[in-house]
């Protein structure tokens, strides 16, 4: 009887921590919680601590309540004039409304992402289509994805789920369509460079052009500057020989002959043949003439 009685006891035990166990739940931050009783909601939304169920009749199902990032497979849209640009996105979102969360998807969380991307993409797709490749990829980004982040807030309202941002990573055209626009690109950036060289290579022209002329100026400018100081220069000297002349005509021949006979006789190894009753040696022949 002993051994069954404890036996008992510990059954009962056990029962009781299971019992306890399914009791007790805990809601942590960052998380949202609801209670369902048979299939039914009675607690929504309920706020992180320690919490009470009935056991095995309550069910407790935990979501995260933070901000969550959905990355999207690149899709293709078209634009207004009907081209193709491949779109790589994500998203940030957040269960904002629990209840009406887990009565649109079930409180499916895989349910909940298909769905968001549906209507992420159904904006994408009607924000590309209002515009061209070329506002799409170069254009002001910033308006569309806040276009798209306003309407897939909107739609996703519906389902319990806040929109905080859409984010466009890149935008890019189809590999046959990228390719030829790189041609094109090519082919323009060539005739561009084409006219550059061409229009450098005629102010090149002008420049060098200018610089011969400017050249040849100033030469002629300085050869007329040096022929008119030469000459000058002349004119002072030859007054200044006709004033010495006039003053003393005999210094005067006496100093030119000492001059022309310097100049003459400079070297020992020269030979002339001359008249020595030449009028060249008078001051040789007679020193007080």
């Amino acid at each position: 009887m002993t051994h069954n009685r404890a036996m008992m006891l510990v059954v009962m035990a056990v029962l009781l921590f299971i019992v306890a166990n399914g009791a007790v739940y805990t809601v942590s931050e960052g998380q949202k919680a609801i209670v369902t009783r048979f299939g039914q909601v009675v607690q929504p939304d309920i706020a992180p601590g320690l919490h009470f169920k009935t056991p095995f009749v309550e069910t407790v199902h935990l979501y995260d309540g933070r901000v969550q990032t959905l990355d999207t497979e690149p899709e293709t849209f078209l634009t207004v004039e009907k081209k193709s640009v491949v779109v790589d996105s994500y998203v940030k979102w957040r269960i904002s409304d629990l209840l009406k969360f887990y009565v649109a998807v079930g409180g499916n969380a895989l349910e909940a992402r298909e769905r968001l991307s549906q209507v992420v993409n159904a904006g994408l797709r009607n924000q590309f289509g209002k515009r061209t490749v070329q506002e799409v990829i170069s254009g002001d980004r910033s308006k569309i994805m806040h276009a798209i982040t306003a309407d897939a807030d909107r739609e996703a309202r519906a389902y319990g789920i806040q929109v905080i941002d859409v984010r466009i990573d890149r935008v890019d055209l189809p590999k046959q369509a990228s390719q030829s626009v790189y041609r094109r690109m090519r082919a323009e950036r060539t005739r561009v460079a084409k006219q550059l060289r061409a229009k450098g290579a005629e102010a090149a022209e002008k420049i060098r052009a200018t610089a011969d002329r400017q050249r040849e100026i100033i030469l002629a400018d300085a050869y007329r500057d040096a022929q008119r100081i030469r000459g000058q220069g002349d004119a002072q000297a030859a007054e200044i020989y006709a004033r010495a002349y006039r003053v003393n005509p005999g210094f005067y021949a006496f100093y030119g002959s000492m001059n022309a006979y310097r100049k003459t006789f400079n070297s020992k190894h020269d030979v002339m043949v001359v008249d020595p009753s030449a009028t060249f040696f008078k001051y040789l022949k007679n020193p007080r003439q």
